[in-house]
């Protein structure tokens, strides 16, 4: 039997599932993780729209959005627009 490699960007098909996605990633992970997650729901829109959409190459695009890239926080701002994302400040509790 053969298997295929699981890629989450195939189960992000809508506003919802995308919305879930990197809420559970921004609440449990790391930075690496936030930018890995922004980069398969871009994945998952299209790296051609969304390069057209921020005004960016499709390579910088990759590059910027690879595990343990550090890319510049106005193009995460780019992206998170494009995708349709917001950035959202809740207070925590101790």
């Amino acid at each position: 039997m053969e298997t295929s490699k699981f890629e989450i960007a195939d189960y992000l098909d809508n506003q919802e599932m995308i919305a879930e996605y990197l809420n559970t990633v921004l609440e449990e992970g790391d930075d690496k993780d936030v930018i890995n997650a922004i980069g398969h729901i871009a994945k998952a829109i299209g790296m051609t729209k969304i390069a057209e959409e921020t005004g960016l190459s499709r390579p910088s695009l990759y590059k910027a959005l690879s595990y343990g890239a550090k890319p510049q926080f106005a193009t995460i701002m780019k992206v998170l627009k494009s995708i349709g994302g917001q950035i959202q400040v809740n207070p925590t509790t101790a």
